[in-house]
């Protein structure tokens, strides 16, 4: 339902591709992130205990973690620096004003990864993760988690550089290039897994592979693809003030206190739960639940990050007429993709999950049909939800995501304890429900479409209807082919798979999607 006409700015694009070819990429290229993954947290794992003990796989699950919350360094400074260089593409010297940001970042960045590594090297000297954590029965874990997060950290210039990729039509190369070093990073783990067999190998393996990424990205391939980097002839740039270095921090916190309520939400109820839930059963249903949610959810956000670099170009140039048209099909894209994998899920989750957990864990049905159909509702806000972080939003976000942590947390402490993993599922979907859609999605979308409110009656039918029919065939299949097993899941799937592919045959006629592109509301 997208409309691709058109192209954003063949001047700071990559020579005049189009706007459709661009999200393409970049859709494509989230999806294969997505993959890799997958792969890196569940197919490699039988791998690893080929090798390892379940201990020490699970210190190797505590390392990655910890790697993987380093993001959180960046403290919003990537999304500061997007909106600063989408600002810039209305001024004059577009390139020269961006050089001089993109240099006086960089320098940020390196401070950061000073302080903050010298921090790190300080905490694990005094405080040793192997006493803290109690891996003691796992070799060089503490040198491990020290080049696992400090690796990490060492990576964070790449997001400024990917940022301006952002910015200027080059999502889906940076994203790309991610991709091959997280592939390699695989490989280089099997390597250094069967080769050494320890901890320090497995965590250099996959860490040097990431920071070649950074090095290729922001040493090389950026100044290359865009040459007003390198300032060649012109005066060197002054060093950022002091006074001006923490002005960007503290511009940056809406988007840093927005990102962390995101990761909240999908990682503090499981350690809500598994602290005032006491029957160990129950937190493993809510353990392997949440995480085809989680998965639905971070997949809608993949998507929308491609179109919200197009839209945040549209709302700097001005540019109202395409920024209502795309923001309009986009919302109806990403509310359709979720609403299709919700009532896919809905009707044969039950089977999966027998089969994943090979019976030894109950199905939960309230729990996975609150997830799911939350997973649908609050999927047109995600789109609102990058939109702001990409149009400079920082008092809606701060205001908005801030008050939705604090909601969830209270809705959390109530009703956990009296209705267990229900409580903290229905406590995702309420401030999902009531903040970021009841509070800013609505603001967005009433500062951006011309009929906000007839489009949010669209999204509702088409939810209802998509879920539905879904659902409704789900069951027709069940009834007709009663039975389990593996092969009886894969025919189920297969099935209603074909059967929605007739019901969506139609939309091949590009008449057909014209007609209904304009039925939108924008």
């Amino acid at each position: 339902m997208i409309d691709p006409r058109g192209t954003a700015h063949e001047s700071s694009s990559s020579g005049g591709i189009g706007r459709a070819r661009r999200l393409i990429r970049g859709w494509s290229a989230n999806l294969v992130q997505m993959v890799l993954g997958l792969t890196q947290q569940l197919l490699l794992i039988p791998a690893f205990l080929h090798v390892w003990t379940g201990d020490m796989l699970a210190a190797w699950l505590a390392i990655y973690a910890a790697g993987s919350l380093v993001v959180v360094a960046d403290a919003g400074l990537q999304l500061r620096a997007i909106n600063r260089f989408l600002a810039f593409k209305a001024c004059v010297d577009c390139d020269g004003r961006t050089a001089s940001y993109y240099t006086a970042m960089l320098r940020i960045y390196l401070a950061v990864i000073a302080v903050l590594g010298a921090l790190l090297c300080t905490a694990i000297y005094f405080a040793p993760p192997v006493d803290v954590l109690g891996f003691r029965a796992a070799p060089t874990f503490d040198a491990a988690m020290l080049v696992m997060t400090l690796g990490m950290l060492l990576t964070l210039p790449a997001n400024l550089a990917s940022g301006l990729y952002r910015v200027r039509g080059q999502y889906g190369r940076t994203v790309w290039l991610q991709n091959a070093a997280l592939l390699l990073g695989q490989i280089a783990q099997l390597a250094m897994l069967a080769t050494f067999g320890s901890l320090l190998a497995v965590a250099l393996a996959f860490v040097s592979m990431q920071l070649l990424f950074t090095i290729f990205l922001a040493v090389f391939d950026a100044p290359r693809l865009f040459p007003f980097l390198r300032r060649i002839g012109r005066p060197p740039v002054a060093s950022p003030s002091l006074r001006w270095s923490i002005g960007q921090f503290g511009r940056a916190l809406p988007f840093a206190v927005a990102n962390i309520t995101e990761l909240a939400l999908v990682n503090v109820p499981v350690l809500l739960v598994s602290a005032l839930v006491t029957n160990r059963v129950a937190v493993a249903q809510w353990g392997l639940t949440r995480v085809i949610a989680s998965l639905v959810r971070g997949l809608c956000l993949q998507v929308t990050l491609p179109l919200a670099a197009e839209l945040g170009h549209d709302h700097a140039v001005g540019d109202k007429d395409r920024l209502h048209r795309l923001y309009a099909h986009g919302s109806v894209f990403v509310t359709a993709l979720a609403c299709l994998i919700v009532a896919g899920l809905l009707p044969f989750w039950l089977d999966f999950f027998a089969l994943w957990t090979h019976g030894s864990i109950p199905y939960d049905a309230p729990l996975t049909v609150t997830l799911l159909l939350g997973s649908a509702a609050v999927a047109p806000s995600l789109l609102a939800l990058v939109f702001a972080n990409h149009s400079n939003r920082g008092d809606l976000l701060i205001r908005t995501k801030g008050l939705q942590l604090v909601v969830f947390l209270a809705l959390s402490f109530v009703l956990i304890p009296h209705l267990g993993p229900l409580g903290a599922a229905l406590a995702v979907v309420a401030s999902d429900i009531l903040i970021q859609f009841g509070l800013l999605a609505l603001i967005v979308m009433r500062q951006t479409l011309h009929h906000p409110f007839k489009h949010i009656a669209f999204l509702m039918l088409m939810a209802v209807i998509i879920v539905g029919a879904g659902w409704l065939i789900g069951q027709a299949i069940i009834a007709l082919l009663p039975g389990s097993g593996l092969v009886h899941f894969i025919v189920e799937c297969a099935i209603w798979l074909a059967a929605v592919g007739m019901l969506a045959s139609p939309l091949l006629s590009t008449t057909l999607r014209e007609r209904l592109r304009a039925l939108i509301p924008a």
